[in-house]
């Protein structure tokens, strides 16, 4: 494992500090050139379509990644590629480039994060806005994303998804490492969290940690998130055995997977955080990598740690859409 963990840590750590991002405010990306598009209708013998957005990839002084650089686009692809391996087979992709917040700005206040989250998510409405009307058609949709990609998803939700009819075209939202909390379902009636394997127009999500952190990044101390074991379905504190554990798959920036290990961990909800707990691992195995988190805050681990689990649950949750549409 340790040979695992050493790719993994140079691969997020080289993400993690691209120094590619500018104080200056980004203009907006026009998404009809396809060169703003880091995945652009890949895989066209597929049924759906998945919408993926990229995590965070840039540190520094500044506030946004800008579109312009070329080493932050060689940085978004890079991690996109490590999760890419979950929807591929099931989904046709579209990733747009964006002017993503950088990691400066989680260093902030939260309310202080709030412009330069408006930039960002200004790239990513376009983006979306631009697909619907140009390249959906219609077909089913899978929204994608993990960490700050997933907060841009809730937002996605919260504009375009209170119509019912794009609704039904929602297979399901992948929000990982991202909370939901009780006012945004309450606020946003179409973000629905998963409660089964195969409900249909509902959000997955869940943020992984050790027993013994209670404070990190996405729920705060005090905080609390709706959460889905990737590995029982359940969303109370059935604890669900690593022997349930398909497959831990651990990823280059080039989208091979480098490691694979079954039956790596198993998990179980903390009903008072909604975090997903990994009891087995060791913390200093698994560096939390991300700057003011705490070692045992597993984020950059949450789709690696459940890979295989997650990768048969878009193609079921996809059978189920198609089925009922038949």
């Amino acid at each position: 494992m340790r040979k695992t963990t050493l790719i993994l840590t140079v691969a997020f750590a080289a993400v993690l500090f691209t120094g590619c991002d500018t104080a200056a405010m980004p203009q907006q990306t026009k998404y009809a050139d396809t060169a703003n598009w880091a995945y652009f209708a890949d895989g066209e013998d597929k049924p759906v379509d998945v919408f993926l957005v990229a995590p965070t990839t840039g540190v520094g002084k500044g506030t946004n990644s800008s579109t312009e650089d070329p080493e932050y686009r060689d940085a978004l692809l890079g991690t996109l590629n490590m999760e890419r391996g979950i929807y591929e087979e099931t989904g046709r992709l579209y990733a747009p480039y964006y002017n993503q917040a950088t990691m400066t700005v989680y260093s902030m206040p939260e309310e202080e994060r709030i412009p330069y989250h408006k930039i960002a998510y200004r790239d990513v409405s376009e983006a979306f806005s631009w697909y619907l009307e140009n390249e959906n058609n219609g077909r089913p949709i899978i929204l994608a994303g993990f960490s700050q990609g997933a907060d841009m998803c809730y937002r996605l939700l919260e504009e375009y998804f209170d119509d019912a009819s794009l609704r039904q075209q929602l297979v399901a939202v992948y929000a990982i490492g991202w909370s939901c909390t009780r006012e945004m379902t309450g606020q946003y009636p179409q973000i629905v969290p998963a409660t089964a394997e195969d409900d249909l127009g509902v959000v997955i999500t869940f943020d992984c940690e050790a027993p013994e952190i209670n404070d990190t990044l996405v729920i705060p101390e005090g905080g609390w998130s709706y959460a889905i074991n990737p590995l029982n379905w359940k969303t109370d504190s059935t604890p669900a055995d690593a022997s349930l554990n398909d497959g831990a798959c651990f990823v280059g920036f080039d989208g091979v997977i480098t490691n694979e290990v079954p039956a790596l961990c198993g998990c179980y909800i903390d009903p008072e955080r909604g975090s997903l707990k990994v009891p087995e691992l060791d913390p200093a195995a698994y560096p939390a990598l991300v700057p003011g988190m705490p070692d045992g805050a597993y984020h950059v681990y949450d789709y690696l740690f459940f890979y295989r689990d997650l990768q048969e649950n878009v193609q079921l949750r996809t059978e189920r859409y198609l089925e009922q549409k038949q």
